[in-house]
């Protein structure tokens, strides 16, 4: 079980990692967009579209490092107030839901990617895009993330009281 869990940590590194060069690469499409409308008087013409992608690209890669250092808003008005037993169970219950939530979210973001993929659905922008292309980054940052909320799983089923 140790190994899956260091293979959760991992791969959730590997996603921010990938997250902050999709934020890096952001930047730096917005300030060639704006250098070269400041300068020279042109666009891109697709620094919104793109921009948008990499956003989107960044937060799901993000999400599964950001959950296994408890980076989530997370409300403990009620949960600091229970016993560690208590506590322990309420962490499985709420990992468990979430698990299942985001697994539906895998399984349907994933069907909208083979639908964008087999209908050849592209951008309304200049660059027509493929939009499977900017879909594959939402399916692989939920299995990071589905990966990370197993992971703390097995952790909070392992911990002794």
């Amino acid at each position: 079980m140790q190994k899956f869990i260091n293979f959760a940590k991992k791969l959730s590194n590997l996603g921010a990692y990938i997250s902050a060069i999709t934020y890096i690469l952001l930047v730096i499409l917005i300030l060639t967009e704006i250098f070269l409308r400041a300068i020279f008087n042109k666009s891109t013409m697709i620094a919104d579209e793109y921009s948008g992608y990499l956003y989107l690209a960044s937060v799901f890669l993000g999400l599964g490092y950001t959950f296994l250092q408890n980076g989530h808003i997370r409300i403990n008005i009620i949960t600091s107030k229970l016993s560690k037993k208590k506590l322990k169970l309420v962490d499985i219950y709420a990992g468990s839901v979430t698990l299942l939530v985001v697994l539906f979210i895998l399984y349907r973001v994933t069907l909208l990617t083979i639908d964008s993929y087999k209908f050849e659905v592209v951008s309304e922008g200049v660059s027509e895009t493929p939009i499977y292309l900017t879909q594959i980054p939402m399916i692989i940052g939920t299995f990071i993330f589905a990966i990370a909320i197993l992971a703390f799983l097995i952790k909070r089923f392992k911990d002794d009281i």
